[in-house]
This record gives C-alpha cells, structure tokens and sequence, in this order.
C-alpha cells in the first residue's frame, strides 16, 4: 500500500526530503547575507504572495506560506532554503536571484526564526 506524503504534493515531500539531507550536510556557521537588505527585497519581491513580515500569519495567496512558517519549519537551515529557493516550484514564479539577493533574503527568513524561538 502506497502513502500519501505531506498530502500527495511532490514540491512539499522533496522540500522535506531536502531539508533532511542538507541538515546532516551543514555546519553551524554564520549566515551570510543581510537581513535588512532581504526583507526589503521580499517585501519589494514576495509580498504578492507571501506574508514576509514577523507578525504577518495569513499570506495574501493562501497556497503560499508565511515567511515565518518557513523559517521555523523543522530542521530549516540556510542551506536547505538555498537549495528550495534554486530548485523550480510549479506553483512560484521563477525568479532567478542574485547569490547576494539569495543570501539576504534567506538571512532574513533564518532572522524569524531567531526572533520567534526566543
């Protein structure tokens, strides 16, 4: 008997299965990449879709997850989201980022979740 995983979606399974691996992979170091610069470039960027601010829960497309849901995913680190944010997504237009872009925008969603396990 087969089971449905994380609902029957492939993006959510590979993102876990992603999230796994990278997980064992990455050491624990700073991240790199502004945090300031990528919530102006969210909020300039994602906020179409997503809640990119700290308090915000409901994203304005219900399909897309806050910004701070991500962030406090089990087992999210900066790695995994890199990994997330350079693989196609059906449901997400795609983007192509600057490695600085990249790297401030996953400084920024690490930075929630700082905030909220504190």
């Amino acid at each position: 008997m087969t089971r449905k995983v994380f609902g029957g979606t492939k993006s959510y399974y590979l993102l876990a299965m992603t999230v796994a691996l990278l997980t064992l992979a990455e050491a624990h170091a700073a991240e790199p990449g502004n945090p300031n610069v990528g919530h102006t470039f969210a909020s300039d960027h994602c906020s179409e879709c997503h809640a990119v601010n700290e308090n915000e829960a409901l994203s304005p497309n219900a399909g897309a997850p806050s910004f701070t849901s991500i962030a406090n995913t089990s087992g999210m680190t900066g790695l995994a989201l890199s990994a997330w944010l350079d693989t196609a997504h059906p449901t997400m237009p795609n983007f192509i980022l600057s490695k600085q872009d990249r790297d401030d925008v996953i400084a920024y969603i690490i930075s929630l979740k700082r905030k909220a396990s504190q």
